[in-house]
């Protein structure tokens, strides 16, 4: 037991350890620093900016950033809970408020220590690897009592944002790694083990980060980003973003446990759909429906055919269904571009912070064929600029694409 609790602390230190940034930013473990630099780096370098965009919303980066420096900001995204994590970090909120949200908290624990209010745990394939039996009975008990006390969305959704860090710290999931692991499952736990104290300290660090001050104002919409449109949105003179990148890592992983238990995802099919209908998705059914898919916006380069036709080479397993994500990809990243620019204001800036990527050893160079889009779609000055290595391999780097819109 002395054992288990001692990883527990460890985990929860590495959270704090990821999260070294302060405010909202750091209100779950998915933002690192080192994005919300180059974003702040990015507003501080531009001027006469009224409006900021940024059509891949992720936890609400850009759009945070751009109210706090005090422009206005739209931020969309085609992931619901994405959206709502992004609503509750760009909200504004006062002190009374979040008084009231302390004190249900409290409410929520004297539920939670009574041994009332059992939820059904979330439908999650083996349950089991991700928590330990009396981490997983705390949490059920806990999703209750939090429903049970919140009087209105403003106390739920601040409750719930805890709650969201608080699982993630007691799970035995590893997401410091490209390709997600589990610790063994250790024996059942006395409930004596201070559960509590962790989501008091999550809720606290989610209480002072919201009365951080905001000086501009922020919508969050549930939008695909290659259906943008002037009459929903207006249009803007700054787009910084970071698009989904074309290495066939799915972006639901990270996201289904804080999905299936807030009620975003019910059945693993739900997740599969999702990544299908996103950018770049591969899980579950949006890989196998790979080999029915056809292009949609007509983009075609010279370059991209050769990287795809070296991808599918018969030497290559699973080279034709790889072969066509990397044109889906670009097929999907083109109807985006597309539809960017029918919000975009004349000389208005747009930077996308994209990472090239490999497959079977074939080098997609995603950042010169992101300018080629942009160029054949009528943005100019074109500029591609590095930023840093990703990881050990030298050949794998990130890149700032950034253009100006057209009259």
């Amino acid at each position: 037991m002395e054992q288990h609790a001692e990883k527990l602390r460890q985990r929860a230190d590495y959270t704090q350890k990821f999260n070294v940034m302060s405010g909202r930013h750091g209100w779950l473990r998915l933002t690192p620093a080192y994005s919300v630099k180059i974003v702040e780096e990015i507003l501080d370098g531009s001027r006469d900016v009224d409006r900021v965009l940024d059509p891949f919303c992720g936890t609400g980066t850009t759009a945070l950033s751009a109210i706090t420096h005090g422009s206005d900001a739209v931020t969309t995204d085609i992931n619901p809970f994405l959206v709502w994590l992004a609503k509750v970090k760009t909200r504004r909120y006062n002190s009374e408020q979040i008084e009231i949200s302390r004190k249900a908290a409290e409410h929520a624990l004297t539920l939670v220590r009574s041994g009332g209010c059992l939820a059904d745990p979330p439908p999650i394939h083996r349950i089991e690897r991700w928590w330990a039996p009396s981490s997983l009975e705390f949490l059920c008990r806990l999703r209750s009592a939090v429903d049970a006390v919140s009087e209105d969305p403003v106390q739920w959704d601040l409750l719930m944002i805890a709650f969201c860090r608080t699982l993630i710290k007691l799970s035995n999931a590893a997401f410091n790694h490209q390709s997600m692991s589990f610790k063994s499952v250790e024996p059942m736990l006395d409930l004596n083990f201070d559960f509590a104290g962790i989501y008091v300290s999550d809720c606290e660090r989610i209480f002072d980060g919201a009365l951080e001050n905001l000086k501009g104002d922020g919508q969050v919409r549930l939008c695909d980003a290659r259906e943008l449109n002037r009459e929903d949105l207006g249009t803007f003179d700054l787009v910084i973003t970071s698009p989904p990148y074309a290495n066939r890592m799915s972006y639901i992983r990270e996201l289904r446990p804080y999905m299936y238990w807030l009620g975003y995802i019910v059945e693993a099919r739900d997740a599969g759909d999702l990544d299908w209908n996103a950018i770049g998705g591969t899980w579950g059914v949006a890989t196998s429906r790979l080999k029915e898919w056809r292009p949609r916006y007509g983009f075609e380069h010279s370059y991209l055919s050769d990287i795809s036709s070296a991808i599918r080479a018969d030497r290559n397993k699973n080279g034709g269904l790889l072969g066509n994500y990397v044109d889906k990809y670009f097929d999907d990243m083109f109807g985006h571009f597309k539809a960017l620019k029918r919000v975009m204001r004349p000389g208005g800036q747009i930077h996308y912070i994209i990472g090239n990527s490999t497959f079977y050893g074939t080098l997609v160079n995603t950042q010169e064929i992101y300018a080629d889009m942009l160029r054949k779609i009528g943005f100019g000055n074109v500029d591609i600029t590095p930023m840093r290595k990703r990881n050990s391999k030298k050949e794998l780097v990130e890149y700032c694409v950034s253009a100006t819109a057209g009259g």
